[in-house]
């Protein structure tokens, strides 16, 4: 695991087309690339769509295939011992394996048999109340995407959140409960210590006027929890600009090949990719520093080399009155600062000066 700021999850999702050993592939692929998290997801088709739920327009696109989701999703199933498997390689290979549940079913697995301590809400399920809050009723950390939401919506999920972390078990879900939570300090406090929230464009690929990353700064603004961003644009512009913005999470899709077959492919990144892209963005952390401005370590040495100082025009005689005709301003910056100017104009010389000197006094 990375000890720098930002994290970064690489989201294989269903890039693995049902196939196991391409599974592992992928966690190898992330392991390589840096990443800090390996993303799958876990769910079952028949509880996740209806049997005639159409594809998303980019679906039928990137597969070249009409069907309906049942039939797609259905193979792209991982079975629970694939997970578990997944699991077990993951934390051999220091990588942490992370899922997306999609049902209740999954969750439950995902949390009672893998263990797993942090989640992932994605944003077709942000409205999804009873789902939100059988997430928040497991005490795991949450990941939450927010893909199509509007504030309102986003603060609604986040007050079911704050109800099911803080409510006692015999309160009852509602509307009001949930505003109630959200407001109240052990919500907020709730909500702060254990929630991410991802902005997020859902499309695939996002047009770039659609992605929005000042939405950032609102998300941010509005509700005071830690920000991240989860990417469906091409490339790895946006992800590393998302960072430079405050970022301290990001998520983006990888895959093997481009040209492999399956929905999510071609809005992937390729390894190569995905490398680069983390490479950059541990570059940005470093760039964006503490934020005090001083001299840096490394430029401390040119200080003198750069900088000017107050230089002997022509030779100066001790006793002699400094005037405009006599000192200039010059390199090196190792004799008196320039904004000492006004103050040597019109002093006698201390000791006398060759042209060119630098002046001390």
């Amino acid at each position: 695991m990375s000890t720098t700021s930002t994290l970064i999850i690489a989201e294989a999702g269903v890039n693995h087309n049902g196939d196991e050993k391409l599974a592992f592939e992928l966690v190898d692929a992330a392991v390589d690339c840096g990443a800090d998290i390996v993303k799958f997801q876990t769910f079952k088709a028949k509880k996740l769509v209806t049997a005639s739920a159409k594809q998303a327009d980019y679906q039928v696109k990137n597969t070249g295939v009409t069907e309906s989701q049942f039939d797609m999703l259905s193979r792209l199933e991982l079975g629970y011992e694939v997970h578990k498997e997944l699991l077990a390689y993951c934390n051999d290979k220091g990588i942490e394996f992370l899922s997306t549940a999609f049902d209740s079913e999954s969750l439950a697995f995902l949390v009672n048999d893998l263990g797993l301590k942090r989640l992932k809400i994605p944003s077709g399920d942000l409205t999804n109340a009873p789902l939100v809050l059988e997430h928040a009723q497991t005490g795991c950390d949450l990941i939450v995407s927010t893909g199509m939401a509007t504030l309102s919506e986003i603060e609604t999920a986040l007050g079911v959140i704050a109800f099911g972390y803080t409510a006692d078990k015999e309160a009852i879900p509602g509307i009001d409960a949930f505003q109630a939570a959200y407001y109240s300090e052990a919500g907020q406090k709730a909500l702060k210590q254990k929630v991410t929230v991802l902005h997020c464009t859902t499309e695939y690929p996002a047009p770039m006027p659609d992605i929005n990353l000042r939405a950032m700064d609102s998300l941010a603004s509005a509700f005071r929890v830690s920000v991240g961003y989860s990417d469906h644009s091409k490339g790895i512009t946006i992800p590393i600009a998302a960072v430079a913005r405050g970022a301290v999470l990001i998520e983006k899709h990888f895959t093997l090949d481009n040209n492999m077959e399956g929905p999510d492919h071609k809005a992937s990144l390729e390894p190569d990719e995905l490398k680069n892209m983390v490479n950059a963005i541990r570059d940005v952390e470093l760039a964006l520093g503490d934020g005090v401005k001083g001299p840096r370590p490394s430029e401390i040495k040119n200080k003198q080399i750069a900088r000017k100082s107050l230089v002997a025009s022509r030779p100066i005689k001790l006793g002699e009155t400094f005037s405009a005709a006599n000192i200039e301003i010059k390199r090196p910056g190792d004799g008196a600062e320039p904004i000492r100017y006004w103050d040597v104009i019109g002093q006698a010389a201390s000791k006398a000066y060759s042209e060119g000197d630098v002046i001390i006094e």
